[in-house]
């Protein structure tokens, strides 16, 4: 499928979406909208990701060039920027299906649903979850796979991209592993999933759970995407639930190098390495026990690889296991001490 990816504004730095999909999915990116971007390329800013032209909107490119508008920036709150209407509005006018990870519903959207059956197109939004979802039970530790979670010390850490990273690694080393998804890029890379951040708050770990108990007897190793951070004065509550529902056996710590204060939050400090530790392994304990194994260290700010390295050094004696960057150094090193 030729996929199209708005990311105004946003592109690299704050369009994890966009990123992960380029990355990880397994689509063909026709081109991603970037207003402040246009005429420039992909590789121009991440060079380690599928190439595709960045065009001002939906309007630079042909209507039989394009199968869908995928939604690649989620603002604070998941809300809808009018700005982006125009796009929307183009895709749909040419026929193309519009996948979006928004807590605003496109489908919902009076003008874009009447666009969508008019010009019989599906507007996906994958932040919808499934209405059958209930309790957890307390049974995700049952399962005969090896449990792996992502925490992270903030949001956007890197949680979604260590999980695919390691996944893909195990899988290279011979291992049965499979991903779990419980947010918009996980879901719109694999296919399936459920989004947890909006889910109703009594159900969030037994929608875990659920994926878990589906997944958990066909593989070795579920590696399950975390989101939020234990601490963050916004998710915390999604973060939670994931752990407990998930009942994980091995933790991995995600962190960006450097950062100090929590992202659109600053007011608040981040709490040392080890009190992130301490924390996370204490909510597992009453679940799963579950214990942080190893550490994922986002460098990309970093210039030189001798910097970064210097830094994955330091993390892995602040939390005190292994660590690495998984995209400047790969993830053998964590992988080593998941299934040693």
């Amino acid at each position: 499928m030729r996929v199209a990816i708005l990311a105004h504004e946003k592109f690299p730095d704050r369009a994890k979406t966009a990123l992960g999909v380029l990355r990880y999915a397994d689509y063909e990116a026709a081109a991603v909208l970037d207003r402040e971007s246009a005429g420039r390329r992909v590789n121009d800013f991440v060079p380690d990701v599928q190439d595709a032209p960045i065009v001002d909107g939906m309007a630079d490119l042909e209507a039989d060039a394009v199968d869908a508008l995928l939604i690649g920036i989620s603002p604070i709150g998941g809300g809808f920027d009018e700005s982006w209407r125009d796009d929307v509005r183009t895709a749909l006018e040419y026929g193309c299906d519009v996948v979006s990870g928004l807590h605003y519903f496109l489908a919902e959207d009076e003008e874009f649903a009447s666009l969508a059956a008019e010009n019989d197109c599906e507007l996906r939004d994958v932040r919808k979850p499934p209405e059958d979802l209930t309790v957890a039970e307390g049974v995700a530790g049952e399962v005969d796979a090896e449990v792996v979670l992502t925490v992270g010390t903030d949001c956007s850490t890197g949680k979604m991209t260590t999980t695919m990273e390691l996944a893909r690694a195990a899988e290279e080393a011979g291992h049965d592993a499979a991903v779990i998804p419980t947010g918009q890029t996980g879901i719109m890379i694999e296919g399936w999933g459920n989004p947890i951040d909006r889910v109703v708050s009594d159900f969030t770990a037994g929608a875990v759970e659920e994926m878990i108990v589906e997944k958990g007897d066909d593989h070795d190793y579920l590696f399950v995407e975390g989101q939020g951070c234990i601490v963050h004065p916004a998710y915390s509550a999604v973060t939670c639930g994931i752990l407990h529902g998930s009942m994980p056996d091995k933790l991995v710590l995600c962190h960006n190098a450097g950062q100090e204060a929590i992202h659109g939050y600053e007011s608040f400090a981040l709490p040392d390495r080890q009190t992130y530790v301490d924390l996370y392994e204490s909510l597992a304990a009453p679940v799963s026990g579950g214990e942080i194994v190893a550490g994922a260290l986002n460098t990309s700010d970093l210039e030189t690889d001798a910097d970064a390295r210097e830094a994955v050094d330091e993390y892995a004696t602040e939390i005190d296991a292994p660590a690495t960057d998984v995209i400047r150094f790969g993830a053998d090193d964590v992988l080593e001490a998941i299934v040693e």
